[in-house]
């Protein structure tokens, strides 16, 4: 049997949107690496409880914890509760997303301030709430950023504008925290497409992608285990898009 790395064995993580999806997956992986889990969810109580539950069966340790990250005070008390019940901070992973299909003609003040304030300020405002603790036990940060950052989806500018900046944050605090904590990104391109997106739409995105399929979540949560193993990455983005980068297509849902 395979060692499990000392750098991710008995540390400590707080996954945002570990209810569901992508979330789920790194927080699962992360419990059968040995680390403690804080799984953040916002509405998802259950599949929270669910993700909790599933850890725990293999042997781990997890314990679920609600905010809405929208609220920048309970963002910041999400962190403080989560260090609080761990007694500390090696990993930060930030899940947590909105995606909203908009045309710009209909694009608002609510519109643009929900995504911005989702995908990018609440990054942010957990970041910096964190940096004490993982500076303590320089550990790091991995945000969940988009391929759409560098090709853009059509009818979605919020989301990929926020998604764009967290790009940069991720640069930008690596410079900012280092040498203490490195931060790094995950970019996910056509993985768990949306539950709208038909059958066909699905094989035609498959098709036309280099490597012939869609993602999954474990291939993110893979990718995010690398960067959190790795102690001389940082400020690195990685693209985990079967290719999409280079086909340039787009979903039409």
């Amino acid at each position: 049997m395979t060692a499990i790395p000392k750098v991710l064995a008995g540390g400590r993580a707080l996954v945002t949107g570990a209810g569901k999806r992508l979330g789920r997956a790194i927080a699962l992986e992360l419990g059968r690496r040995g680390m403690w889990v804080a799984v953040h969810y916002g509405q998802s109580a259950a599949a929270a409880e669910e993700t909790c539950a599933a850890i725990a069966t293999e042997g781990g340790v997890a314990f679920a914890l609600p905010a809405d990250l929208r609220d920048r005070a309970a963002t910041r008390l999400l962190v403080d509760r989560a260090v609080d019940r761990l007694g500390g901070l090696d990993l930060l992973v930030v899940s947590a997303a909105g995606f909203e299909r908009v045309a710009f003609d209909a694009i608002d003040d609510r519109a643009w301030d929900q995504m911005v304030e989702l995908d990018l300020t609440s990054p942010f405002v957990l970041a910096q709430r964190a940096t004490p603790s993982l500076r303590r036990a320089r550990g790091s940060i991995v945000f969940l950023t988009c391929t759409s950052a560098l090709a853009p989806y059509r009818h979605h500018l919020p989301y990929v504008v926020a998604k764009g900046g967290l790009s940069q944050l991720t640069r930008a605090l690596a410079l900012e925290l280092a040498p203490d904590v490195r931060v790094n990104a995950v970019a996910p391109g056509t993985v768990l497409p949306p539950d709208t997106m038909g059958d066909d739409e699905r094989a035609r995105m498959a098709r036309m992608l280099p490597l012939g399929r869609l993602g999954t979540a474990d291939d993110i949560a893979r990718a995010v285990l690398f960067l959190a193993e790795s102690p001389f990455i940082t400020g690195t983005e990685i693209q985990v898009d079967g290719g999409r980068a280079l086909a340039r297509i787009e979903p039409s849902t």
